[in-house]
């Protein structure tokens, strides 16, 4: 064939020459197409300077290739100023194990801020108190378990977030390499000797590769996409000279078009209207980037359709988000009126110690309030956090003042209890028996008529005055007993006993053996009193029922009891109703602390709601809650017999 014939034949024809004047069109949109399907790269270059030390790929190649689909799924974003530090970790726990590490980002940081920003409050609360209480800051200390889970969690998730990067970088030049090939073959096709009809599937094979082959280096993005883009359109002048083949593809591009009208259409009637939204996104996204033109008569009304079918989606979602605003703002009015009321308890609230516990406890519950009513405005939440933040400091400025005066009045007793000290200490040796008595009882009663001193201070000096006192006393006791001849006979007997008792053969038969160390405690309590010098054989006495007690096999209750019960036995021989009340008020206090400790435990457990009763950290805890549940039992029995020597 001649050149003249051959560009003769290759010459379109007047009707497909009207229908090629759309042809800058068709390549318009390819372009939008083509040039969409390479996705770019979104991480930032500081994340990769922080997480990545390879530099040989320059930093701003590398982004994030989350698709569109993941990020428009997200959840609804959380209000993470109303989570303690406890619920914190545990989301941050929850993201790590649940999320891909390239949707977390935005998530972590805001977790990250928020924790910091209430642990430095706890950490500014904790270093008020410490000076109040009259502490040197050079002395200050603060440490939780809860920032150090913290640390461990954010390391954990920036060596993720690295090997996450690392991999990232790996990928994107495979699919630069991939393309290129790609690429290649695309180019072959116009010299290839095969039939239109096998070039034309080729072609869509290699589309279909172009569009799942990912992201690529973006200092590479506009010279490989425009390689593409001319090599796709020269293959368009091609397959367009063969009207067969261009109705196909008009024909099947319009076939997909309606299939997502439909979709859209769909869509129209779901509740979800955020599942809604983010569909109708990646249905534009594909119209756009996936999906070819159609012929020029059906333009424009499949394109109405379409639009129509996303104005609703739109519509319903304003209307959605209008609802959403109305509620935050009602939420914002209402932290408003919590303020208020923070504000005039602060006020009101009288220089008592009552008073100041009374006023914690209603700003504390106010507080709690103000966290469960839920999101404000965005354009509000700084404001009202703001507020509540200089309000709630102000409040614990007041009650810190307060206190530190308070702290100021307990200094002022112990000076005054010291005094006290001195005086006994200074006759504590006096053998004026008669003259010293009544002022050492005199200085015992105004003890007890000066207030609090500070609590670093209260158990060492309450010791020394205590001793001062009890060895005047004992002196005075030991002198009384000097011609008690019954005493030492007491003595002597308790001390041929204790050397039986020492001497015990047991059985092997916990019955019989413990029927037969009870008579031991029985005959020691029916042998009457020792002189006060010769008490250190009731400690002897003691020490070996211990000893013995640990070769029977019995009940711990029980022999807790048993041992108390001669414990108390003793106390009762002194006839000093003081020393019971003290061991009562000693039980009681011992009592509230395990329970504390129990109420602590089951709170904790309220953190582990969601996590397996198998787990070995919940296991422990249920562990811990028995063991202190079982002391809570012997501790009360014990105050149940002292209870009933006192009547």
């Amino acid at each position: 064939m001649s050149e003249k014939n051959l560009n003769q034949e290759n010459t379109p024809s007047i009707e497909e020459q009207e229908i090629l004047k759309t042809q800058p069109a068709k390549n318009q949109e390819t372009k939008q197409i083509d040039k969409a399907s390479i996705p770019e790269a979104e991480i930032s270059t500081e994340e990769l300077e922080e997480n990545d030390g390879d530099k040989s790929t320059p930093l701003d190649e590398i982004e994030d290739t989350s698709s569109e689909e993941e990020k428009e799924k997200k959840e609804d974003e959380k209000d993470y100023e109303t989570f303690s530090l406890e619920e914190l970790v545990i989301e941050f726990k929850s993201l790590l194990k649940s999320k891909p590490i390239q949707t977390i980002k935005n998530s972590v940081e805001t977790i990250k801020k928020v924790f910091n920003s209430k642990f430095n409050d706890e950490l500014t609360t904790a270093k008020e108190a410490f000076l109040a209480e009259g502490g040197n800051i050079i002395d200050f200390q603060y440490t939780s378990p809860i920032k150090k889970e913290f640390n461990s969690l954010l390391f954990d998730y920036k060596e993720k977030r690295n090997n996450y990067l690392k991999q990232l970088k790996k990928n994107l030049q495979e699919n630069l390499e991939n393309r290129l090939a790609l690429i290649e073959e695309l180019k072959g096709l116009l010299n290839t000797e095969e039939s239109i009809n096998t070039t034309y599937k080729h072609f869509k094979t290699i589309q279909e590769k172009w569009f799942e082959a990912g992201p690529i280096p973006r200092d590479k993005y506009d010279i490989v996409w425009n390689t593409y883009r001319h090599h796709v359109e020269n293959f368009y002048d091609f397959l367009h000279l063969n009207r067969e083949f261009r109705d196909l593809d008009f024909k099947h591009n319009l076939e997909q078009k309606l299939k997502i009208v439909q979709r859209a259409e769909e869509l129209g009637q779901e509740e979800d209207i955020n599942k809604a939204f983010r569909e109708l996104q990646m249905l534009h996204k594909v119209w756009k980037e996936e999906i070819g033109p159609v012929a020029k008569e059906y333009r424009d009304e499949i394109w109405n359709k379409f639009s129509a079918a996303t104005k609703i989606i739109h519509d319903k979602r304003n209307e959605h988000l209008a609802n959403l605003d109305a509620i935050f703002e009602e939420n914002f009015q209402k932290k408003k009126l919590i303020l208020e009321a923070i504000q005039d308890i602060a006020s009101k609230v009288s220089p008592n110690h009552q008073s100041w516990q009374n006023a914690i406890k209603k700003v504390q519950e106010l507080r709690d309030t103000f966290f469960e009513i839920g999101k404000v405005p965005r354009s509000k939440n700084k404001e009202i956090w703001k507020e509540f933040k200089e309000i709630t400091s102000s409040f614990n400025k007041a009650k810190n003042a307060f206190y530190k005066e308070q702290k100021k009045q307990q200094f002022d007793n112990l000076k005054k209890k010291k005094e006290l000290i001195k005086i006994a200490e200074e006759n504590k040796d006096s053998d004026d028996f008669q003259a010293v008595t009544p002022l050492m009882k005199k200085i015992q009663n105004d003890w007890k008529k000066i207030g609090h001193v500070p609590r670093k201070e209260s158990d060492k000096i309450w010791k020394q005055f205590k001793d001062a006192c009890n060895y005047y006393f004992g002196r005075l006791h030991e002198k009384q007993n000097e011609a008690n001849k019954e005493e030492l006979e007491h003595f002597e007997a308790k001390s041929k006993l204790l050397e039986s008792l020492q001497n015990i053969k047991l059985s092997g038969e916990p019955s019989e053996d413990i029927t037969k160390v009870k008579d031991f405690i029985k005959e020691w309590k029916s042998i009457g009193k020792i002189p006060f010098s010769k008490r250190s054989i009731d400690k002897e006495f003691n020490a070996t029922l211990d000893q013995v007690f640990s070769k029977i096999k019995l009940d711990k209750k029980e022999i807790e009891l048993i041992k108390f019960e001669n414990k108390l036995n003793t106390i009762a021989s002194d006839e000093d109703a003081r020393k019971l009340n003290n061991e009562a008020f000693y039980i009681t206090k011992k009592i509230n602390e395990v329970k504390d400790k129990i109420r602590q435990l089951e709170n904790n457990l309220g953190f582990f709601q969601h996590v397996d009763k198998n787990n070995p950290l919940v296991k422990d805890v249920h562990k811990n809650i028995a063991k202190h549940k079982e002391q809570l039992d012997i501790w009360k029995a014990k105050l149940k017999k002292i209870k009933n020597l006192l009547g």
